[in-house]
Formats: C-alpha cells, sequence, structure tokens
C-alpha cells in the first residue's frame, strides 16, 4: 500500500499547523507529514511538532501541492490575501488547484466569516479535520 503524503499549510505562530501535525502523526501510522509555512516562525513550530520535512514561502507551497495526497489548513489557504496577506494569490491557486484532496478549517478571521461556526473550538476543528483525514486515507486504501 501507498504511504499518503499530508501537507500541512499553515501562516502567521503555526499554532494550528503544530496541532494538526502532532495528531496526524499519532493517529496515521507511515504518513508522511510535509509542512509549509508561510513564514519562518510557522514553519519552525511545524518542524517541531514531528513534520518529516518542512519548507516556507510561496515557491515551496506550489511545489508540495504537486507531492501531496491530503492539504490540510485553515480555510484561508484558498483565499488570496488572506491571514494578514500572508496567503498570496500564487499560494492559494496552487492549492486550489491540486490534484490533492483538501481538509480545509473553517477559521473566521482576517475578515473573512464563515457563516455557522464560530460556535466551535480550534481542538475540535482539529480534531474533526483528523477524523475526516483518517475517514479518506482509509477509503481510498493509502494505509
Amino acid at each position: 500500500m501507498k504511504q499518503p503524503t499530508v501537507l500541512v499549510i499553515d501562516a502567521q505562530g503555526g499554532g494550528l499547523g503544530r496541532q494538526l501535525i502532532a495528531e496526524i502523526k499519532k493517529n496515521i501510522e507511515g504518513a508522511e507529514v510535509l509542512a509549509v509555512g508561510t513564514n519562518a516562525t510557522a514553519t519552525a513550530a511545524m518542524l517541531k511538532a514531528g513534520a518529516d520535512a518542512a519548507a516556507t514561502g510561496e515557491n515551496a507551497v506550489t511545489v508540495a501541492c504537486r507531492r501531496a495526497d491530503y492539504i490540510i489548513g485553515p480555510v484561508g489557504i484558498v483565499i488570496a490575501d488572506a491571514m494578514l496577506g500572508e496567503i498570496t494569490p500564487t499560494m492559494a491557486r496552487a492549492v486550489a488547484q491540486a490534484d490533492a484532496r483538501r481538509i480545509l478549517i473553517p477559521f473566521s478571521n482576517c475578515f473573512n466569516y464563515i457563516a455557522g461556526v464560530s460556535d466551535f473550538s480550534t481542538g475540535r476543528l482539529v480534531d474533526d479535520a483528523l477524523k475526516e483525514l483518517k475517514k479518506q486515507v482509509t477509503e481510498r486504501g493509502d494505509l
């Protein structure tokens, strides 16, 4: 069986990416976890959480999106200029056009409001994203 490649993309401080990577490494044995931060702080946080490889910036997002089976991150990764401008149009396009399956975590911030999710904690959203990733990996037979 093919080992799935999971790309986690995060910005700002990388806190969400750090949580996601820690949970993926704990719960999806054999997955290759790539981390791409829009800045060095986000990348460092995800690398500390156990990512197998990490890089920073626009080109890293573009290249990693071509390798990934799954892409996970905040919904802002598909919105140009989101996350206080850290998501460039090129990054958003690379994520949106990737052949990978995307699991987007709905955060209402940076002038984007996602209706219906304002009551959810980050922990609950991470748990739900991990549950969906496990379901999709199992359905595709990646593990």
